[in-house]
C-alpha cells in the first residue's frame, strides 16, 4: 500500500509538470503574437483603410457603368423587355423626379440623399425636399392637373419635351399606368376631333362614341349619399336645407328670407355641378366633392336634372308629414318648390347647359339664386339673366385669396379680377358674398372697398364664417369665427370706405349683414326685398323677345319689412315665427 501511494504521487507530479509547461508555452507564445502586433498597429490600421478606400472606388465605378444616356433619362420598360426587339419596345421617360423626406433624427434625410444620388447617376434631375419646407397648396394646380388629366400631356416619343410631375416615392411603380392614362387622352383628342368632323358632315351627335367618364365615382357616391345627398345623374345633387326643416316647423328662416323674402320651406338646394376650382378651407362638404378647372365628365341633360332634383327634394319634405311642429299650411307649401338656390356644392356654372337650367326654372316660376366662386369670368358673362347672381369673394388679396379659397387655375388672381368686372356689367341683381374668417382676411378693408368699386354689386352679404368640425383637409378652428359683435365692427368700418353703400339688414341667427346701395333706399325705407312675380313676368318678356326686352335690379324690388331692417330689435328674426334654442351643441351646419 505504501508503494502505491508513492507511486501515484510520483505519477501526478511528473505530469503535473508537463502539463503546466504546456500552459507556459502557449501563453507565451500569445502574448509574444499579441505584443508584436500591437507594436505594428499603424501598418493594420493603414492597411485596412487602403482596402476599404479600395473597396469603396470599385463600388462607384460600377454604378456609373450602369448609367444609361443622359439624353433619355430612366427609361421603364417591360419586365419582359428581352423578349421584344428594339423596335417595338416601348420606352416611357422621366423627367424629373422629387424625393420628400421628414426626418427627426437624419435617418430620413441621409437616405434620401443617398436615393438622389442614384437617381442622379441615371442622368435624371433630382431633388430632396424636407416635407416641412413643402406647402402642397402651391402644388395644388400641379396635382389637379395630375388627377384630372386636365393639363395637354406630352408623353409620346414624337415630342421631347415632357411635363415634370410629384409622384410620390410609393407610386413610382404607378407611372406606367398613369402614362397609359395620358395615351387614352390623345385617343379622346382624336375622339372629339372626329366628332366635330361628324358634326360637319352632318352625322348624329349619337351616332358617335363618347367614353367621358362619370364625375361621381362609387366611392364618390358612397360618402356623399351618407351626407345627405340625392345624386342626380352621374354630376349633380340635391339636399334639404336646415332652413327648410326650420320654417316648416315655424323656427325661422335663413338669411335670404330676411334681406330678401325668400320662403325658405319653399326653397330647394340644388347644384347641376358637384365639381369646383377651389378647395376653400371652410367648404362645409370637407372636400369630398371633385375637382377640376373644365368640364371633363360625361353630361346629363338640364331637363333630367331639374325634373329628378325636384322630385328627390318633394320626397324630402314628405317625410315631414305628421311631424310633431310642422305647420300644415307650410307643408303643403313646401311640396311646391318657389326658389331655387344654386350653391349647394360644387361650381354651378362649371355645367355646359347651366343658361338652359335657369331657363327651365323660370319656366316654372321658380327663382333663381345662383352662386359662383369667381375663376370663370366668360361664363359669367354668358350667363342668361337670373333672379340674383352672386361672387364669392372671400378675401381681397392674392395672398390671402390663395391661403383661404386654394384655386387650382394658376392664373386665379386675374380671373378673379375679371370675374367682378363681368359682375358688373349685369344688369339684374348682383351680390358680393364675403365670409369673414378671424385672423385671416379680417383686416383687410380697404382692399376690399377696392374691390366693390370694381364690380359695384347691389348688395353686399358680411358672414361670420361657419365652423363645420375637424377635417384633415382643413386647419380652421373655432378660433377663427368671428362672434356677431365682431361682423357688425367689420361691416361698420366697411361702409366707412363705400360713400354709396350702407349697412340696410341683420340677420343675427346667421351671423349674417347685408350691405344695400342708396339706390334701394327710397323716401328713407329699403327695398332690399324681390318681387318675384314681376321677376317672372319681365323674364318672360326678355325671353320671348329674344333678350331686346332688357330689364333693370330696380324694375322687381319690394320693401323690406321693419322686422328685417338693421337695428330692430328682432335682429332680423320673423315675428311670425319662434325662436328655437338648441338644448345640445351638434347641429346641421348645412345651408345656403
Amino acid at each position: 500500500m505504501l508503494f502505491l501511494a508513492v507511486f501515484s504521487n510520483l505519477v501526478y507530479s511528473t505530469v503535473g509538470a508537463d502539463l503546466q509547461g504546456a500552459l507556459n508555452d502557449v501563453w507565451d507564445f500569445t502574448e509574444s503574437y499579441l505584443l508584436s502586433v500591437w507594436q505594428g498597429r499603424f501598418y493594420v490600421y493603414t492597411t485596412a483603410a487602403v482596402l476599404i478606400g479600395v473597396w469603396f472606388i470599385v463600388n462607384t465605378l460600377f454604378k456609373k457603368t450602369k448609367t444609361v444616356n443622359p439624353v433619355n433619362p430612366w427609361p421603364y420598360k417591360s419586365a419582359k423587355k428581352q423578349e421584344h426587339s428594339p423596335v417595338t419596345e416601348k420606352v416611357i421617360h422621366v423627367s424629373g423626379v422629387k424625393v420628400f423626406y421628414g426626418s427627426q433624427t437624419g435617418t430620413a434625410k441621409g437616405f434620401a440623399k443617398e436615393l438622389a444620388e442614384d437617381v442622379s447617376t441615371q442622368g435624371i434631375q433630382c431633388e430632396v425636399i424636407d416635407v416641412k419646407d413643402y406647402d402642397p397648396d402651391d402644388r395644388l394646380a400641379e396635382e389637379e392637373e395630375l388627377m384630372e388629366s386636365s393639363s395637354d400631356a406630352e408623353s409620346s416619343a414624337d415630342e421631347e419635351k415632357s411635363h415634370g410631375s410629384v409622384i410620390d416615392m410609393e407610386d413610382l411603380g404607378n407611372v406606367m399606368n398613369r402614362m397609359k392614362k395620358a395615351k387614352r387622352m390623345e385617343g379622346d383628342e382624336e375622339e372629339s376631333l372626329r366628332v366635330k368632323l361628324s358634326k360637319q358632315n352632318g352625322v348624329r351627335k349619337s351616332e358617335t362614341k363618347e367614353e367621358r367618364r362619370e364625375m361621381i365615382t362609387p366611392a364618390l357616391r358612397d360618402a356623399l349619399t351618407k351626407q345627405g345627398y340625392k345624386l342626380i345623374g352621374s354630376h349633380s345633387g340635391v339636399k334639404l336645407c336646415r332652413w327648410t326643416k326650420s320654417m316648416l316647423r315655424g323656427r325661422g328662416g335663413c338669411y335670404k328670407h330676411t334681406f330678401y323674402g325668400i320662403e325658405s320651406h319653399r326653397c330647394m338646394e340644388t347644384t347641376p355641378s358637384l365639381a369646383c376650382a377651389n378647395k376653400c378651407v371652410f367648404c362645409w362638404r370637407h372636400h369630398t366633392n371633385p375637382v377640376g378647372t373644365e368640364w371633363r365628365w360625361k353630361m346629363d341633360p338640364a331637363e333630367k336634372i331639374i325634373q329628378e332634383a325636384m322630385e328627390n327634394h318633394r320626397n324630402m319634405i314628405r317625410q315631414f308629414r305628421g311631424v310633431p311642429g310642422v305647420r300644415p299650411e307650410r307643408f303643403e307649401e313646401g311640396l311646391t318648390v318657389k326658389h331655387c338656390a344654386l350653391s349647394l356644392v360644387g361650381e354651378p356654372i362649371m355645367y355646359p347647359e347651366i343658361n338652359t337650367f335657369l331657363r327651365l326654372l323660370h319656366q316654372q316660376n321658380i327663382s333663381s339664386f345662383l352662386v359662383t366662386n369667381a375663376q370663370f369670368p366668360e361664363e359669367i358673362r354668358n350667363l342668361v339673366p337670373v333672379t340674383q347672381l352672386y361672387v364669392s369673394v372671400d378675401a381681397s388679396t392674392k395672398d390671402s385669396l390663395k391661403k383661404i379659397d386654394r384655386p387650382l387655375f394658376k392664373d386665379f388672381w386675374q380671373r378673379f379680377l375679371d370675374s367682378l368686372r363681368a359682375l358688373g356689367e349685369k344688369q339684374q341683381r348682383t351680390v358680393y358674398r364675403l365670409t369673414l374668417v378671424k385672423a385671416w382676411n379680417v383686416d383687410e378693408l380697404k382692399a376690399y372697398s377696392d374691390l366693390i368699386a370694381l364690380g359695384q354689386p347691389d348688395f353686399i352679404e358680411v358672414k361670420g364664417v361657419t365652423y363645420c368640425g375637424e377635417s384633415s383637409a382643413s386647419s380652421l378652428t373655432m378660433a377663427n369665427v368671428p362672434w356677431h359683435e365682431e361682423v357688425i365692427y367689420f361691416v361698420q368700418q366697411l361702409a366707412n370706405l363705400l360713400p354709396n353703400y350702407e349697412i340696410a339688414c341683420e340677420h343675427e341667427h346667421s351671423n349674417c349683414l347685408l350691405l344695400a346701395h342708396h339706390k334701394f333706399k327710397v323716401d328713407g325705407e329699403w327695398w332690399t326685398w324681390i318681387d318675384y312675380e314681376r321677376f317672372q313676368e319681365l323674364i318672360q318678356e326678355y325671353d320671348e323677345s329674344g333678350g331686346t326686352a332688357s330689364f333693370s335690379a330696380m324694375d322687381y324690388m319690394a320693401k323690406t319689412p321693419s322686422w328685417a331692417v338693421f337695428g330692430a330689435r328682432e335682429r332680423g328674426f320673423d315675428p311670425l315665427d319662434t325662436r328655437f334654442q338648441r338644448k345640445n351643441k351638434t347641429k346641421d351646419i348645412s345651408g345656403c
